[in-house]
């Protein structure tokens, strides 16, 4: 199947985003591309609250997804729509990731479930100020791929691709907007390895330049294969006209890396019912330097000397 992730500079002018959201679909339905993924928040960035809100209960809803449904359904596809700001319950929104086929008809919506609550130096973010956190995982279908969905900051939380991996996946997406300083530091390597861990491919769509508010984000959208190898990346321009990284993936490509080292099937522990054993250290030195350690069960009777 060939795979697409779209990169983009998004603003606060939804007409002008979904133009060039429209330009690329086309260009990656041209290039023969099944499935398109797009970045986190690709219809609309704005640091202002109020503004958001607008967007989320009037712009999303009327226009944003029937675009995503429309453009689906012109170029037989499947688009992973990044996420888009949808109301919520208490009066919060919810950052989702709406799934659609190529008949138009939405096939899954995920709600991010760990929300960007940090301290960079010279920058905060708050995310949880104003969305509501997702409660589950969601995998949905693609041309006999069962892909995991993830938006961002999920990518930091192992257990949720994991979950994924058991559960048959053999995709794995993750639409972005990392930061600049997190990116440099931590976005290649967090990305490569949940695609080892997981055997699994991984397609990272990612927004890159400067935003509404002064808001830089990192870019370097990539797609890596199942030994972790990046099979595509963006060149990084930060075009104002978007950049595609398509490739080819393959299921045979899974099943060897997965026959090759079977991991998956070697794990001994289970994500309920497995308790961590603790044990407390005792080490006794003496002047010159030598030393040992006694390790003890809470549960062992103490021996005595």
């Amino acid at each position: 199947m060939r795979a697409a992730c779209l990169q983009i500079c998004t603003t606060d002018e939804v007409d002008a985003n979904l133009e060039v959201v429209s330009h690329l679909l086309k260009q990656a339905a041209d290039e023969q591309a099944r499935l398109a993924v797009l970045p986190e928040n690709f219809a609309y960035m704005n640091p202002d609250n109020a503004a958001k809100r607008r967007v989320a209960s009037e712009e999303i809803p009327n226009r944003v997804l029937p675009f995503l449904a429309e453009t689906a359904a012109r170029h037989a596809m499947y688009i992973i729509g990044g996420s888009v700001l949808l109301p919520g319950a208490g009066g919060k929104l919810r950052n989702a990731c709406p799934v659609y086929g190529p008949d138009g008809s939405c096939l899954a919506v995920y709600d991010k479930m760990h929300l960007f609550d940090i301290d960079l130096p010279g920058e905060s973010y708050r995310e949880s100020d104003l969305i509501e956190a997702g409660t589950r995982p969601v995998r949905v279908e693609v041309d006999h791929w069962q892909v995991g969905l993830s938006i961002c900051y999920d990518l930091r939380f192992p257990e949720l691709y994991r979950r994924y991996a058991v559960d048959g996946c053999q995709l794995l997406t993750v639409p972005s907007a990392f930061t600049v300083p997190t990116g440099r530091a931590h976005w290649e390597v967090l990305l490569r390895a949940r695609a080892i861990e997981n055997q699994a491919y991984v397609l990272a769509p990612a927004q890159i330049g400067a935003h509404p508010g002064g808001r830089r984000t990192w870019g370097h959208s990539l797609i890596i294969d199942p030994w972790g190898e990046i099979v595509a990346r963006s060149e990084d321009h930060g075009r104002s006209e978007g950049e595609l990284v398509v490739a080819d993936i393959e299921m045979e490509r899974v099943e060897q890396v997965r026959q090759r080292v079977p991991a998956l099937a070697h794990r001994r522990l289970e994500f309920r019912g497995a308790s961590v054993r603790s044990y407390r250290i005792s080490c006794q030195c003496s002047v010159a330097g030598s030393w040992r350690s006694r390790y003890r069960s809470p549960s062992s009777p103490r021996t005595s000397k």
